[in-house]
């Protein structure tokens, strides 16, 4: 969430920022319009509120010196005014009301170091690390090698839950668990990443927290009770610390966590229907930061090198992109992409975003901190990455590691977890 001051002192900060992205930018004058309402509102009640309460001395004195029917013609005339107020107050919460439904729905401020761009076709490439690797064979997908040896059962999934879901069998559940464990040991021991497994079922309020409600609603599923599945495990792990009050000492804090994640891939009809690219049920590693503002950018490199060193153990090529305003991220000030190498393909396919959200999501979900005892509390900066999609990855080490008798070799690092 943006900070309501910035908005009444400087919407044209804000409208420049919707026009990077792209976005429609009348949200800003309706905010201006009900604002200026809401604050009229406010004046008029505070008035009426100050004539009551001279009223109300009035009708002391008046009681005290006798004078009954005086004060009780005074009495008349403040219950009208209390009954105005009653008035003026629910307009004044129904002004609150849309207030707060624009500032929900309008996204960060990029970054001034992001670079301007419509779409991914802008994005910014910064490095490449490794090397594709050479077949003397045409390289097959992902999912013809994991389905001709039984790792990959899409059509029984699709009998057992629909479109986008698989069951992993054999060497490919084992390859998936090996994953997680390879990920989560290397974030937690190399890394210095406090390990956490949070639920995959949240309330409506860390949902709204990280910035997923009300925007990507018709992507998510609900449940009952008021209860959300988690698309990323972004979610339950940065609300841990919702509505607290942390300690400067405290920082920076650094959780990594795997979960299930949900999605109904609303948007993306037609796209990668084969395969585990696009899935409505899958399994991420997430990496979440909570840190001291001033340093939330040198931060944001060091959570994306930590995401790209999965990559390099597992000796997979790959680039990392900087996103354009036009291909941000609605909650975040700046992200990178990490691309990973598809040979059936012939081009990179995201495997991890790492962004920083600076005070967005921490001013949604009253995340701040002290500096000391004298200060006063102050949003946290936080930031988040995949280190990585696990599915992803599978794929990509079927694909990179694939040989021409339509095997594949196993990774040198992940070995010795079979």
């Amino acid at each position: 969430m943006l900070d309501i001051k910035l908005l009444r002192n400087n919407p044209e900060r804000i409208t420049e920022a919707l026009k990077l992205r792209k976005m429609d930018t009348a949200s800003i004058s309706k905010f201006a319009d009900i604002d200026s309402s809401w604050r009229k509102l406010t004046s008029e009640i505070d008035e009426l509120r100050s004539k009551r309460n001279e009223a109300s001395k009035q009708i002391g004195i008046l009681k005290k010196n006798k004078a009954e029917a005086e004060a009780q013609a005074k009495a008349v005339g403040s219950k009208k005014l209390g009954d105005k107020i009653k008035e003026l107050e629910e307009k004044r919460r129904g002004g609150e009301e849309e207030l707060n439904k624009i500032l929900l729905e309008l996204p960060n401020i990029p970054h001034n170091s992001v670079p301007p761009g419509v779409d991914s076709g802008d994005n910014l490439e910064i490095r490449r690390v490794g090397k594709p690797p050479c077949f003397d064979f045409t390289p097959k997908p992902h999912f013809e090698i994991g389905e001709k040896l039984g790792m990959l059962d899409f059509e029984r999934a699709a009998k057992v839950s629909g479109s986008r879901f698989v069951i992993l069998k054999g060497l490919g559940a084992k390859l998936e668990r090996a994953l997680i464990s390879f990920m989560l040991d290397l974030h937690s021991k190399e890394n210095s990443y406090t390990e956490v497994f949070p639920p995959v079922l949240v309330n409506q309020k860390s949902m709204i927290g990280t910035g997923q409600l009300p925007k990507f609603e018709d992507d998510l599923y609900k449940c009952s009770d008021n209860m959300w599945l988690v698309p990323t495990a972004e979610v339950s792990v940065t609300n841990i610390h919702r509505d607290e009050l942390l300690k400067a000492d405290q920082l920076p804090i650094k959780y990594c966590a795997h979960s299930p994640c949900f999605r109904r891939e609303a948007g993306s009809y037609g796209k990668d229907v084969r395969g585990l690219i696009r899935q409505h049920q899958f399994n991420k590693v997430e990496l979440v930061k909570f840190v001291d503002p001033e340093k939330s950018y040198d931060e944001l490199e060091s959570l994306t090198l930590d995401a790209e060193k999965i990559l390099q153990k597992l000796g997979l090529h790959y680039r990392v992109v900087e996103l354009c305003s036009g291909d941000l991220g609605f909650a975040s000030a700046k992200t990178y992409d990490i691309e990973v190498w598809f040979p059936s393909q012939g081009k990179f396919r995201e495997i991890s975003s790492c962004s920083n959200f600076e005070d967005f999501q921490a001013r949604r979900a009253g995340i701040k901190f002290r500096r000391d005892a004298k200060s006063k509390p102050e949003f946290v900066h936080t930031l988040n990455g995949s280190g990585l999609a696990v599915g992803r990855t599978l794929a990509a080490i079927l694909e990179n590691y694939q040989k021409a008798d339509g095997t594949f070799e196993i990774p040198d690092i992940l070995k010795p977890l079979f």
